[in-house]
Order: C-alpha cells, then sequence, then structure tokens
C-alpha cells in the first residue's frame, strides 16, 4: 500500500484537513504529515509547533492513534 502524504501549511490544523485525514485513515494505516515553513517559525520554535500540531492531532484522533515527529515530518500511525 502506498505512504500517504499531507502537508500543513498556513492555516494550520483546519476542519477540512482533519477531514481528509480521516477519510484517508478508512483505507490507509499510515500517514506523513510535512510541516511546511509557512505553517511554522524558524529554529526551535518550529520544531516546538511541529509537536503543538503532533499533539493536537493524537487529541482529535484518540487513543488508537500513534504519532512521532522527526524534524518537520510527523509519522501518523493507526
Amino acid at each position: 500500500m502506498p505512504l500517504v502524504k499531507f502537508q500543513i501549511g498556513k492555516q494550520g490544523l483546519t476542519d477540512g484537513f482533519i477531514k481528509s485525514l480521516e477519510n484517508c485513515f478508512k483505507t490507509n494505516n499510515r500517514v506523513k504529515i510535512y510541516v511546511l515553513k509557512t505553517a511554522r517559525p524558524e529554529g526551535r520554535e518550529g520544531k516546538a509547533q511541529v509537536k503543538k500540531y503532533e499533539e493536537e492531532l493524537l487529541e482529535k484522533f484518540g487513543k488508537n492513534y500513534t504519532a512521532k515527529s522527526i524534524g518537520f515530518t510527523i509519522n501518523l500511525k493507526k
């Protein structure tokens, strides 16, 4: 099964983005989410923002999901 990729842009985590992820998880178990430069500040603050996105995603999807951030990428698993 191919790895599905998403991007978080300057609008951040929108309802539409979450709905797209939910639909994607109906057929896939893993998603790779890239946090674009427009969605985060430079340097350490950027890494903190990625971690914040990761926590928000886990909060929205629940305990059946796991997430791991590497650099500016979040790997989300069902």
